[in-house]
């Protein structure tokens, strides 16, 4: 924490005008007087000796003003009270969400790489994660601790529940770990490629529990209308390995579902078509759901004017003391 100088008085300063006019005046005088150099010629080697004093004092003065002005250092220090937003993330890891129409990643890879990004910008928030496919899990409490859930959201992976796209239970599993957040708001962002067709919660009456416990819901479908490859696990009979063919499919997207779950909590339905489109998603999102942070600024100063006090009086002092010196010094 580095000072800050500041002068608590600096109207003072306005007397330092007058020394540019007092040089001016003593100059003056000396040349007009006659009697002042009449020893030494004006340009005489040496000459500067007989100013040194009124310099002395002037410079005194300077210093004198300086310290009235009171210069101190202020120790600042900011202290941010944060009004945070509750966030979870339910992200589809069905199988579809492997379709590779994003090409060289699929889905999945760049809805990751892009919740990531999202996280990084939440520094103030609370933010979950629910993996959902043909049954819903927890992967990450609400946390403020990115480094964590960056760790979380690297681990998902495709597969790794029952078959389908349970979309009502993956907005209920969401609203429980929401519904007994204190934050003043309180959101979820569903991403999803499919059309619900698993679980036993109604999508429609999810976001019914939603819009009660006031949370809002942002839908996202992710993917292109157009025929992918998608790829599909199937398991070798002579090998007993599993193995990986691709094979050609149109992944619809129910935007009418999506819409109706946003519009029903107050949300937003988006689509995002392509990597960019969906980071773009994010980023309205982001601006949408601002969190309000108050910042208090406390200042603590110490004076710093003594020195230049003491250096004054010193000044002022010293032809005094060259005189006293000079006359003890004398036989």
């Amino acid at each position: 924490m580095s000072p800050l100088p500041e002068l608590a008085d600096p109207l003072w300063l306005a007397l330092l005008a007058v020394l540019p006019l007092l040089a001016w005046r003593h100059h003056r005088r000396g040349t007009t007087g006659a009697l002042v150099y009449s020893r030494l010629p004006e340009r005489a080697a040496g000459s500067w000796r007989l100013h040194l004093p009124f310099y002395l004092r002037l410079a005194a003065l300077a210093l004198l003003v300086f310290g009235l002005a009171r210069p101190r250092l202020g120790y600042a220090w900011e202290e941010s009270l944060t009004e945070g937003i509750d966030i979870e993330i339910a992200l589809d890891v069905s199988g579809s969400m492997g379709a590779e129409d994003f090409q060289p990643r699929n889905r999945l890879q760049v809805a990751k790489e892009v919740v990531k990004d999202f996280v990084a910008g939440r520094t103030g928030d609370r933010i979950g994660l629910v993996v959902f496919s043909g049954a819903a899990l927890t992967q990450a409490p609400l946390t403020t601790d990115r480094d964590m859930l960056r760790f979380l959201i690297d681990s998902v992976e495709l597969a790794t529940l029952p078959r389908g796209t349970a979309i009502g239970l993956a907005l209920a599993s969401a609203a429980a770990r929401l519904e007994g957040s204190a934050a003043e708001s309180k959101v979820v962002v569903l991403v999803t490629d499919g059309v619900s067709n698993a679980g036993e919660i109604d999508p429609r009456s999810a976001a019914a529990l939603c819009d009660g416990l006031g949370i809002r819901v942002y839908t996202i479908g992710v993917g292109t209308d157009r025929a992918v490859p998608v790829p599909i696990g199937l398991g070798d009979p002579l090998r007993g390995r599993p193995i990986v063919e691709r094979v050609v499919r149109r992944m619809p997207v129910d935007e009418e579902l999506l819409r109706e779950i946003a519009e029903r909590t107050g949300g937003r339905f988006y689509r995002a078509t392509d990597p960019e489109a969906l980071a773009g998603v994010f980023e309205e999102i982001d601006r949408l759901e601002t969190t309000e942070i108050e910042v208090k600024r406390f200042v603590r100063y110490r004076e710093a004017f003594q020195p230049l006090a003491w250096s004054g009086l010193a000044l002022l002092l010293l032809p005094f003391a060259a005189a006293f010196f000079r006359v003890t010094a004398e036989p």
